[in-house]
């Protein structure tokens, strides 16, 4: 099942507060940016966030899902109704994400 538009424009808007938040669509699904660094996608209308230190840490319970058969363990963000949390788990994780390098299909926000 693919994410609906609705579904990342909510997520979007819940990252309003943060500068450079960017995404790009992949196959019906979307890949979340932070400063240009990926921090996590959006797979059948779920945030998913990178299981760094920061977002383990920082998340009260961490749930590690998969985003679909074969990839690697995601932590699933369920209060993604808290703009705050959501801002916070970004900024806890953004040292530690790996810098992205550029691509024109990344859609501003």
């Amino acid at each position: 099942m693919a994410s609906s538009k609705e579904y990342l424009q909510f997520i979007l808007e819940q990252l309003s507060d943060l500068e450079e938040i960017s995404y790009r669509a992949m196959m019906g699904e979307y890949i979340i940016y932070y400063r240009d660094r990926i921090v996590g996608d959006i797979y059948d209308d779920r945030l998913l966030v990178k299981p760094t230190k920061s977002a383990v840490s920082y998340m009260a319970t961490a749930i590690y899902e998969l985003p679909y058969e074969g990839a690697k363990e995601m932590l699933l963000v369920e209060d993604v109704d808290s703009k705050e949390y959501l801002a916070g788990l970004f900024k806890a994780m953004y040292d530690e994400l790996l810098v992205h390098k550029s691509n024109n299909k990344i859609m501003k926000f």
